[in-house]
């Protein structure tokens, strides 16, 4: 007859590993997916008009002009309303070489359905918005759609 051992300490099985890499390839690209990389950092203040009439459209061809007062780390600059396009600051006369060379960097296929789209604060005087749109004519776009906030329906 055999015996049976007692009080010997029966050790755990190492915990299995193999499944560790797929595990982390999904966080992975979770994280990849669930990700959104900002393509500018706002250095205005920019409460944008709402309306309730608005359109969804391409992003990839499109390069935002934004204009309103500088943001509180920028009030060195004064409170008058600024252009920021593409993490700069520049004046109404810098617009038409601004935009040109955006449309530029576009693909080939892209630069004929280019859109320039406005981000104006609400508090922002229509003189400068005119002076823009003035500047874009001279760069010959005419594509000029204007960013708002959707108006909840009451």
């Amino acid at each position: 007859m055999s015996k049976f051992k007692k009080g010997g300490k029966s050790e755990l099985p190492a915990i299995s590993t193999a499944s560790l890499p797929d595990i982390v390839f999904m966080l992975l690209f979770f994280f990849m997916v669930a990700t959104v990389m900002r393509d500018s950092s706002l250095m205005i203040e920019n409460i944008l008009p709402s309306a309730d009439q608005v359109e969804k459209l391409k992003k990839d061809r499109t390069a935002f002009i934004y204009a309103g007062k500088p943001s509180s780390q920028y009030k060195q600059l004064g409170e008058e309303p600024r252009i920021q396009f593409n993490d700069k600051f520049i004046d109404v006369d810098e617009v038409q070489s601004s935009v040109l060379e955006a449309q530029r960097a576009l693909t080939e296929e892209l630069q004929p359905k280019f859109v320039v789209g406005l981000k104006v604060d609400k508090e922002t005087h229509a003189g400068l918005v005119s002076d823009v749109k003035q500047e874009l004519r001279k760069a010959n776009t005419l594509k000029v759609m204007y960013v708002t906030n959707v108006e909840s329906k009451q």
